[in-house]
């Protein structure tokens, strides 16, 4: 397909978005298109991105990919992929258009069922998305969910990945943080911080810096509060998602069954979901949340995409022989905190919205 580069509308870390004009009409319609390009030598993410957006391509809540091409532009060689071009932002731009910041339920409970569709859709594929949150799920023309920004996903592989820890802090699951586990249960994860951040307006944790957050997501017991002002199946379906073991985290499937995004069924604040309520969940108590106001990190789209995993020398009383997944997970993050594991935050594909 001919196109003409039109007027940017995003950039991030190493790639740009512009609106794709093409070139010719006379083939016949041709859809609304965004242009992703980056330095063909910074180009295998995006390579990668347009492999799973092809495979992919037959489910309608993940965004369309129409082709790729390579383009010389003021003396650089260009890795351009044209994609479905989504008029209505994302998520995370729709929440400022509200007054109280806060998407009414029946808004919330519409986009996490098609969030789920898309989801369920990417798992029973094989892939996990690991980047799950607001700024990568955009609304179409008609103001349906497409999921975007494949950048970070992966074949779900067992689920364990050894030395590599992806996606946004704010929605790591716990076991992302303490083993670098990226199965499908982390999406869900993610799903329930979108939920929370959709009905309350602030990101599902509230933490002063990094360190911090990672350290509340991987040690103990704390889970993010439960929305207060969502409906009770509202509070169940986010408690589903915030099980703090993954095995016991419900699937994608599963969640398209909760009443709370269930079509054929209307409840009010006051209905009774125990019968929705294991044992274990009535057991569970919700920690309170971190004091302090979130800072302005908290709303960015930065995203870890590289951790080394500790090395342990004699010197430190640790051998190098054994299981890394034996260390425990407060050792893994002091040294985290530490600064004996590098964060590498310069590959990150961090979208700023510029409409």
């Amino acid at each position: 397909m001919d196109w003409i580069r039109g007027e940017n509308v995003g950039h991030g870390s190493f790639a740009t978005v512009h609106l794709a004009v093409p070139r010719s009409k006379s083939g016949g319609v041709f859809p609304l298109m965004a242009v992703k390009s980056c330095g063909f030598s910074q180009s295998s993410s995006l390579m990668k991105e347009k492999l799973i957006l092809d495979e992919l391509k037959d489910c309608p809540e993940v965004i369309r990919c129409f082709g790729e091409s390579f383009s010389y532009e003021n003396g650089e060689k260009l890795y351009n992929v044209l994609l479905e071009y989504a008029p209505g932002g994302n998520l995370a731009d729709k929440l400022k258009n509200y007054s109280d910041r806060r998407i009414p339920e029946s808004e919330v409970r519409r986009y996490t069922k098609a969030l789920l569709r898309g989801i369920h859709y990417i798992h029973k594929l094989g892939y996990v998305h690991c980047d799950i949150k607001l700024q990568n799920i955009l609304l179409g023309s008609e103001g349906g969910v497409k999921i975007a920004d494949f950048g970070l996903a992966k074949k779900a592989e067992g689920g364990v990945s050894a030395c590599e820890l992806r996606g946004t802090p704010l929605y790591m699951s716990p076991e992302m943080v303490y083993s670098g586990e990226q199965g499908p249960p982390a999406d869900i994860w993610a799903v329930g911080c979108v939920v929370a951040e959709m009905a309350t307006g602030s990101p599902a944790w509230r933490c002063s810096d990094v360190a911090g957050l990672l350290f509340r997501i991987g040690i103990g017991e704390e889970v993010p509060e439960i929305p207060g002002n969502l409906s009770a199946e509202g509070k169940d379906f986010v408690r589903r998602c915030f099980a703090k073991n993954p095995s016991n985290r419900w699937t994608a499937e599963m969640l398209l069954n909760h009443p709370f995004i269930a079509d054929d069924q209307d409840f009010d604040d006051d209905v009774d979901v125990v019968s929705l309520t294991t044992k274990e969940d009535q057991s569970a108590s919700i920690s309170p949340r971190c004091p302090l106001d979130f800072p302005d990190w908290a709303s960015s789209t930065c995203s870890i995409t590289f951790l080394p995993l500790p090395v342990y020398s004699p010197e430190s009383g640790s051998s190098l022989s054994r299981d890394l997944w034996s260390i425990s997970p407060s050792v893994h993050l002091r040294d985290l905190v530490n600064n004996q594991i590098l964060l590498d935050w310069s590959v990150s594909d961090d979208w700023l919205t510029v409409r």
